[in-house]
């Protein structure tokens, strides 16, 4: 089970399968529904995607294709945009073992593509990613002792680690401007919750890292005090630290920190400014009136991309044709939202063709705000 980050924009997305008991009611009644305003998905294209009228999908690029004048990484993950001066830049982590890293793509205002560069090589299994504000992509490694490296889109300085961040298997990372904080999440099965505190935001060389400790929906933070273990996890340096079942996607907005666990398909919600936890989606039912926007989400389960709207109904955008062989990763808004872009990857090891074959896709129209 994975996921990625969700995004701070009118419209956000994630992926992974831990959305699956929120598709419970596809295309439930709601003249609201954002996903219902988008219409239903029309018939596949060559490539067997599927989407409302309106909208148009193209090819990107495809792992161990040449773009731009680099060859593309293989098993395209996380993944986000920011602008630059004449357009936008793709960036998109490479989940290979041993052999991950970062990938740019520099688009022009019109779409066209510029050129592309690594950010970052010789990394493993690059997993969780967000993007700061002051411009710079997060790229968390997928193993037990996994580095967030800060990487520079635009190509004019060297990756760097933030070992004060902690190392772990980073699950899905999340920036918080309002308060200066970055939250980070734990893939294992008793993963927890955490929080680093910059000493000077902007700049996360050094800082305090600090755990979730929870008393029913009462939560309070304690400090990990060897954020660079690598001789005891960090989930285990402080007593009564909150489990979660495999922690993923982390998205930050309206004052509120959400994150997923993909172990019981939950959604939970933070509040900062009362110390509270709650379950957004789980447990068999969404909770509406939890949500402050529409998420664009996919699910590994169907091979789907819906939208979950603020009223707690989802409806289906964008499916694959051989949905059992494929699961969908990496989505991100281009930063004017009027592209979406996300890959496509063999559902597991076995599945037709190499388990780290990628295609990236855009799709492009009329999409809401």
């Amino acid at each position: 089970m994975r996921g990625t980050a969700m995004r701070s924009t009118a419209d956000s997305v994630v992926s992974g399968s831990l959305w699956r008991l929120a598709f419970t009611r596809p295309g439930a009644e709601s003249g609201r529904s954002a996903g219902r305003r988008y219409g239903e998905p029309a018939d596949p294209d060559g490539d067997g995607v599927a989407v409302p009228e309106g909208f148009t999908v193209r090819v990107v690029a495809r792992s161990g294709e040449r773009i731009g004048g680099v060859a593309w990484h293989a098993a395209p993950d996380e993944a986000g945009c920011l602008a630059c001066d004449d357009g936008w830049i793709y960036v998109s982590n490479s989940a290979r073992p041993l052999l991950g890293g970062v990938t740019a793509v520099r688009f022009t205002a019109g779409g066209e593509v510029v050129s592309a560069y690594r950010l970052l090589s010789g990394t493993d299994r690059n997993h969780a990613g967000a993007v700061t504000p002051w411009r710079t992509w997060l790229s968390g490694e997928e193993t037990p002792y996994g580095r967030i490296f800060e990487c520079d889109p635009y190509g004019m300085r060297a990756a760097m680690p933030r070992l004060a961040m902690g190392r772990f298997r980073h699950g899905g990372l999340a920036v918080d401007p309002d308060r200066g904080i970055v939250y980070l999440t734990e893939l294992e099965p008793d993963g927890c919750f955490y929080r680093f505190r910059p000493e000077d935001w902007g700049d996360l060389t050094t800082g305090v890292l600090e755990v979730m400790v929870t008393d029913g929906e009462s939560v309070s933070w304690r400090r990990v005090h060897t954020p660079a273990a690598i001789d005891e996890p960090l989930r285990e340096q402080v007593p009564g630290a909150r489990r979660f079942a495999v922690g993923s996607a982390v998205h930050c907005h309206g004052g509120i920190c959400y994150f997923a666990t993909v172990g019981d398909g939950r959604i939970w919600a933070y509040d900062p400014e009362r110390e509270r936890l709650t379950v957004v989606y789980g447990d068999g039912a969404a909770h509406p009136g939890t949500l402050h926007e529409n998420l664009f989400v996919a699910e590994d389960d169907g091979a789907r991309i819906s939208v979950v709207s603020e009223e707690g109904t989802a409806a289906p955008f964008l499916r694959l044709e051989g949905a059992a062989d494929r699961r969908i990763t990496g989505l991100a808004f281009a930063p004017d939202h009027s592209r979406l872009y996300f890959s496509v990857l063999p559902a597991r090891p076995g599945a037709a063709g190499s388990a780290e074959a990628g295609v990236t896709y855009e799709v492009r129209g009329p999409f809401l705000g």
